[in-house]
């Protein structure tokens, strides 16, 4: 669980962030669960774009998201979601929280 403090740097971090990905009306797939993993690895915090034509509303798909990656949900602002997760790779440069 994050602190609200922890929460605040995290989203003044993602502010400059690229989404890395999306979810459309397929909803959630294994693929995409895979690539988003890599990519938590690698970068420790993402973006996604929640598109308009996806099944439920952003707020629960960026929770679902979180649960099925292991990662925090920052935030979801609009159709966006910022997700965290502490790298376990070695050489990633990890965010200091």
């Amino acid at each position: 669980m994050l602190t609200s403090k922890q929460r605040s740097k995290l989203k003044s971090l993602a502010a400059n962030l690229s989404p890395i990905g999306q979810v459309g009306k397929e909803g959630i797939g294994e693929n995409m669960l895979a690539g988003f993993s890599d990519c938590l690895e690698c970068r420790e915090l993402i973006k996604i774009n929640i598109l308009e034509n996806a099944d439920g509303n952003p707020q629960d798909i960026g929770r679902e998201l979180a649960r099925r990656l292991s990662a925090e949900c920052v935030i979801v602002i609009g159709r966006k979601a910022v997700l965290y997760r502490k790298s376990g790779k070695k050489g990633v440069k990890h965010i200091e929280l």
